[in-house]
């Protein structure tokens, strides 16, 4: 009897692990819809609009060409107008050139005229001063000054912002360790009160008609601001003046400053000293009233004289 062969049992393939997904496969594999895909066959194959990547492309060509178009223009028109700003430029500055020469000739105009009015005024008070002359002109600071004298040195405390010491508001004193123009009122007045005959502040001459004022933190003296240190010459008996100075009430008022508040000061007698002319002078005459001009006009004798400038 004839043998069979043996028969093989054929086992069914596994299922497919996303057997139980098969609605999102169906999805993912046909992803566009068999009518949206023969409607874009159709167009195409009709000539129909050209793809919007292609499109871009040539309006963003457009856009470049205008843009040169643009630049190119913008450079012509600049070539063209560079020489009129040029000129007009070139035209301003020798404007402002022009101009600034006539500000400096008429600076030194009045410059001339200045010294002029002053040496004619000084000339009328020589002229006119009498015998006392000399004396007239040495008190309106008319001449300039030469002779023994002292050289009196004030500058603020070395931390000026917080000197040691107190507050100074009760005492008449600034408490900021500054020198105020008050301190050089009192400087100037007692060195004159001593017998100084001419007085000078880093090199401004004092006259009867001075005033040393403030702007701010600044001292002016005739509306002209100092720095410090301050450098006060005064004309008179060297020893003598710096005694009588120190001794006076505004002497110790300085040394109360700087023993106080820290200013620094110092006061020397000089064999000599120089100090220059005022820079402007006012001149002031008056004319006594007789009398007999008094009695004239009714008038009595006490009357005060007529003032004239």
């Amino acid at each position: 009897m004839p043998q069979q062969p043996p028969v093989r049992s054929t086992a069914s393939p596994p299922p497919r692990p996303d057997a139980s997904m098969s609605l999102l496969n169906n999805v993912m594999d046909h992803s566009l819809d068999d009518g949206y895909a023969e409607a874009a066959a159709r167009r195409q194959a009709e000539g129909g609009p050209l793809p919007k990547t292609l499109r871009a492309r040539l309006w963003l060509g457009a856009g470049l060409v205008l843009a040169a178009l643009v630049v190119t223009l913008g450079a012509a028109q600049a070539r063209i107008s560079a020489p009129v700003v040029a000129k007009e430029r070139e035209e301003l500055i020798d404007r402002i050139d022009a101009e600034t020469s006539a500000a400096d000739e008429l600076e030194k105009s009045v410059d001339r005229l200045r010294d002029e009015v002053g040496e004619r005024q000084r000339k009328a008070l020589e002229k006119h001063g009498g015998s006392q002359g000399d004396l007239v002109a040495l008190l309106s600071g008319a001449t300039e000054v030469t002779g023994q004298g002292v050289k009196l040195v004030v500058d603020d405390a070395k931390d000026s912002e917080s000197a040691g010491g107190g507050p100074r508001e009760n005492s008449g004193f600034s408490d900021t360790g500054r020198v105020r123009d008050r301190d050089m009122q009192r400087v100037v007045n007692g060195l004159w009160e001593a017998g100084a005959e001419a007085v000078s502040i880093n090199g401004q001459r004092l006259t009867a008609l001075s005033a040393i004022r403030a702007a701010g933190d600044a001292i002016l003296v005739d509306n002209r601001p100092l720095v410090p240190p301050y450098t006060v010459l005064a004309v008179g008996d060297g020893k003598k003046l710096s005694t009588r100075f120190q001794d006076g009430v505004d002497g110790q008022y300085l040394h109360a400053l700087q023993e106080n508040f820290g200013f620094r000061t110092s006061i020397a007698a000089q064999e000599e000293v120089r100090l220059p002319a005022a820079p402007s002078l006012i001149v002031r005459t008056a004319e006594p009233r007789t009398a007999g001009a008094a009695a004239r006009t009714g008038q009595g004798t006490a009357d005060t004289g007529k003032g004239t400038s």
